[in-house]
């Protein structure tokens, strides 16, 4: 970035140099990218994925290491790298709360929402609220509803966070890089299924780790250690240049001089910007949301082996998210240490120019770093992280999104679809996606706020209390019923709606020009927002459920946790609604009758039907190239048909009999038991120390 002593007027902040332009830094990213699709290629060979289950839950084989990894990985996104160093350096290190309240939530996700989960035998959280409750509105509400939340929060909030760190570190066109990435992610994405994801987001993992460990190691050495981070962070008060520009938008010291309380995580109730029953209430209540009922993460937690597997890898994500704090967000504080002007400006025609925004550049927090900091070669490696970080994610969403469309709007348009059309709906529906993205991405440069933690958090709070509040409530409460859960999901979202809709128009503002947004719209901190929200869907649902009968438990068995070891035979509620669809009988019948026609024969087969002349020997070859062709291409889409017989139904019934087993070897299951409460112990020092 230019020094602002020696810039010319208003340069575009894409304009300049690119750091990264050296063939070692080059020759690392290619390595990284031939390391990525040898690993997904890797994954593919080794993975059945022409099934429903062998493309969205891995064949449920999964063990504890690639389980907590893929966690990790599909929830560190580009976001967090770019959103926690940069509120990290506006605001100190309560942002780095929102990982030490996940790490509990992990915990909950794997011993208490998971269980049920698997004994209800289902793929996608819609599926076992249709199971739970009856009926279709609910399960269409929440796939919608998810499907949105993906598309323009999650993926537009990685993509821009990952163009920031683009633009600043190679310099290139945003929508050129963003295609390239979203085109490399869909891949992978489309052709591989869980199982690629979850091995290459492994991989990802240590790149990830690796690379934040070697950058913060420099940004401590260069601020001159720990201690002196929090000596120098309250001076990093930036200059402010031209008198007149503080005369005319009235700067306050507020604006640009850091909070007294920048080293607590937990502030003042009232005019702290994090208040601490905010931080540990309503943030319960989103990163409920998103552990434990979110697509996204429960689909990695039901392609385990067991459930033992499934807690050892909630317990290692657990370890993992006590790093952002160390690696993201007091990084983020050594940045506006050493480059308080960039980092911290306040001036709008100053924070145009520096980095393309007039609300501020906290954003360039971490890629300032970045391509300042680190030497020739470990650029290349902190841009791999932030590909690692941003593909891994993106990668995550696409296929958990392909799920929600084809099992549950897909499957209710068409009930007898094969598992063939199934996975073709499914990759299809990734493009779709990549699609709307890509067009999304212009949306996303002109509405992205100065703390893009907090929009993503806030937008969070206004949509996942309801559905929060539906599955804690359906997962330990037998007496809530359809009616209840309908009505407090459109009362809950109603209510939320009408919050969002106003801060949109209002403005959010920011410190110089602030919003005129009435105070009891906007004046409610949207984590308070949250908990209140959540409390209004409980009311609902509970009074709604009251006033109308009660579900029997013959439909409830092993759909709730109180009955999740019932050996009762379990009526379900949607099994009278529609025919159940027999996955892959219908596409290996196809298959067979594709065989005894000869368009599966190789050129040694010698058998051919009377109706039908011997080719010649040209046609035939050309023939035998296209069947190649044809074979090839389906292997690479996973739609070849799985080798061997047909299992008896004795086989289907085991099969399904182990997918939904929940019990546990005891040896394994004290030694998870004992790491979790060794992981809580570590969790509660460092929330009491920080505090």
């Amino acid at each position: 970035l230019c020094q602002m002593e020696t810039a010319t007027a208003s340069p575009s902040p894409t304009a300049q140099t690119a750091p990264i332009n050296n063939p070692i830094d080059i020759c690392v990213i290619v390595a990284y990218f031939l390391l990525v699709i040898a690993v997904g290629l890797w994954s593919m060979c080794r993975m059945n994925r022409s099934t429903i289950g062998g493309y969205f839950l891995a064949g449920r084989s999964m063990v504890w290491g690639p389980i907590g990894a893929s966690l990790f990985a599909s929830n560190i996104g580009s976001g967090h790298f770019v959103g926690l160093a940069g509120t990290g350096a506006a605001r100190g290190i309560a942002v780095g709360g929102f990982e030490w309240i996940a790490l509990l939530m992990v915990l909950l996700l794997g011993w208490l929402f998971v269980p049920v989960y698997l004994t209800a035998g289902v793929i996608t959280m819609p599926q076992y609220l249709k199971k739970r409750f009856g009926g279709s509105r609910i399960g269409l509400y929440l796939t919608v509803l998810s499907l949105l939340i993906y598309i323009f929060t999650k993926i537009s909030v990685d993509m821009f966070s990952g163009a920031i760190f683009i633009q600043q570190a190679l310099g290139w066109n945003i929508y050129m890089a963003v295609i390239a990435l979203l085109m490399i992610t869909a891949l992978y994405t489309v052709t591989g299924g869980l199982a690629a994801l979850m091995y290459t987001d492994t991989f990802q993992t240590f790149i990830i780790i690796a690379g934040s460990f070697v950058l913060m190691g420099f940004a401590f050495y260069n601020v001159g250690g720990y201690g002196a981070l929090f000596e120098k962070y309250q001076n990093a008060v930036p200059v402010l240049h031209k008198s007149q520009d503080v005369a005319r938008y009235n700067i306050s010291m507020a604006c640009f001089v850091p909070r007294p309380d920048s080293y607590h995580l937990l502030r003042d109730p009232l005019s702290g910007d994090l208040p601490w029953p905010a931080l540990i209430f309503g943030l319960t209540i989103i990163s409920c949301w998103y552990w434990c009922t979110d697509q996204v993460i429960v689909q990695r937690c039901l392609a385990a082996k067991n459930l033992t597997h499934v807690k050892a890898g909630c317990i290692m994500c657990g370890y993992l998210k006590l790093l952002p704090m160390f690696l993201m967000v007091m990084p983020g504080m050594i940045s506006r240490i050493l480059y308080t002007d960039d980092v911290a400006c306040v001036v709008p025609e100053e924070c145009q120019r520096i980095c393309g925004t007039e609300v501020g550049c906290s954003n360039i927090a971490y890629p300032k770093l970045v391509v300042t900091l680190m030497p020739t070669g470990l650029r290349g490696l902190m841009l791999a992280v932030m590909l690692a970080a941003l593909m891994s994610s993106l990668a995550s969403i696409f296929n958990s999104s392909s799920t929600l469309f084809t099992m549950d709007i897909w499957t209710r348009l068409r009930p007898h679809a094969g598992d063939k059309e199934l996975m073709i709906v499914g990759r299809v529906w990734i493009l779709c996606i990549i699609a709307v993205s890509i067009a999304w991405i212009p949306v996303v440069q002109v509405a992205q706020s100065g703390q893009l933690f907090d929009y993503i958090q806030s937008i969070t709070s206004y949509l996942a209390p309801p559905i929060t509040a539906v599955f804690l409530l359906a997962v330990f409460v037998k007496r809530v019923n359809e009616p209840g859960a309908f009505w407090g999901l459109l009362g809950g979202l109603m209510v939320g709606l009408a919050r969002m809709i106003s801060e949109f128009v209002y403005g959010s503002g920011s410190c110089i020009f602030p919003s005129n947004c009435p105070w009891i719209i906007c004046g409610i901190h949207y984590l308070y927002f949250a908990i209140i929200l959540f409390l209004i869907t409980c009311l609902l649902i509970l009074g709604a459920s009251l006033c109308t009968p009660a579900i029997p438990d013959k439909h409830l068995h092993r759909l709730v946790f109180s009955l999740r070891h019932s050996k009762e035979e379990r009526i379900d509620l949607d099994s009278m609604q529609e025919t159940e669809r027999k996955p892959a009988q219908g596409e290996l019948e196809i298959s067979d009758k594709n065989k005894q026609k000869g368009h599966s024969e190789t050129p040694g087969d010698t058998e051919q039907t009377s109706t039908q002349p011997r080719c010649t020997a040209t046609p035939y070859k050309a023939e035998s190239r296209k069947n190649a062709l044809r074979w090839c291409f389906e292997w690479f889409c996973g739609m070849t048909s799985p080798q061997g017989a047909e299992p008896s139904e004795e086989e289907k019934v085991e099969t399904a009999r182990q997918l939904t087993d929940i019990n546990e070897d005891p040896l394994w299951r004290n030694v998870v038991n004992v790491n979790v409460i060794v992981m809580m112990c570590v969790a509660v020092f460092l929330w009491a120390y920080y505090a």
